[in-house]
């Protein structure tokens, strides 16, 4: 259940919205035409919420605040866009040493961020990070770091990503445009996997209010309203068919079937 008002007198125009959801609710608030800020509250029971949440409606009312239904002309959903979330990954990586200050970096500027762009930015990533959900870009992490599992997949995706819009599209493209970084990862010692990306936005949220990732996790189902969701995946390799591998990726293979990146 979701509820908006406004508040309008010769000083002030403001909206409060209240969205409540099992046992929680989230309140934004601020000036019309802004993110504004937001809050949650759980409680023990899914009546116990509704209730309250009544009664916070309800003394909104009585200051003078009336029900409306205008809501994108009231509340701005988010600033953050996607040339905003592709900008933020080319800097990041101009910050710090290496990939672990870099991302820090991020989560830093994200933590400054309203809460609402925080949880949009995730809401972006994971519509790119799951389209990297793909046999063939798991078959060229298998040759190329001599194997792949499950969480290692996640992690190299969101190394895929971290690359940046331009090489993220070439490698869904083709796979084998990813050589000259995984050739600069063997100079470095390194692998292609970046976990720390994955929570980024939690950590910055965390950083921001003090809250934990629970409560996280249930804002962001309450104000990001997506339903992405990653691809069913029918493998067309073998792990065991170092030929059909070959084949497969033959650049990838020449480089890494035989010395593979650990």
């Amino acid at each position: 259940m979701e509820t908006l008002l406004i508040f309008k007198d010769a000083t002030s125009h403001k909206f409060w919205k209240i969205h409540i959801a099992g046992n929680t609710f989230t309140v934004t608030y601020g000036k019309v035409g802004t993110i504004g800020s937001v809050k949650s509250k759980e409680f023990e029971s899914e009546e116990i919420c509704k209730n309250e949440g009544e009664k916070l409606i309800q003394s909104k009312i009585k200051k003078g605040y009336v029900v409306t239904q205008l809501s994108d002309q009231v509340v701005k959903d988010s600033s953050m866009t996607e040339d905003l979330f592709w900008g933020l990954l080319d800097r990041c990586k101009e910050k710090g040493n290496d990939a672990d200050e870099q991302v820090e970096w991020l989560v830093a500027q994200l933590s400054r961020k309203p809460v609402k762009d925080i949880i949009m930015f995730e809401s972006i990533f994971k519509q790119y990070y799951y389209k990297l959900h793909t046999s063939n870009l798991w078959a060229a992490a298998y040759i190329v770091m001599g194997g792949c599992s499950d969480d290692c997949f996640d992690y190299f995706r969101a190394w895929v990503l971290y690359l940046g819009k331009d090489p993220y599209e070439a490698a869904i493209q083709n796979p084998e445009t990813l050589l000259p970084y995984f050739i600069l990862l063997k100079e470095q010692e390194e692998i292609p996997q970046l976990e720390e990306l994955l929570s980024a936005a939690c950590m910055a949220y965390e950083e921001k209010t003090g809250l934990d990732d629970d409560r996280y996790d249930k804002l962001y189902h309450q104000l990001a309203k997506d339903d992405y969701t990653e691809p069913e995946i029918e493998f067309d390799w073998n792990e065991d068919d170092e030929e059909g591998l070959r084949q497969k990726f033959p650049l990838l293979w020449e480089a890494f079937g035989e010395n593979p990146l650990d």
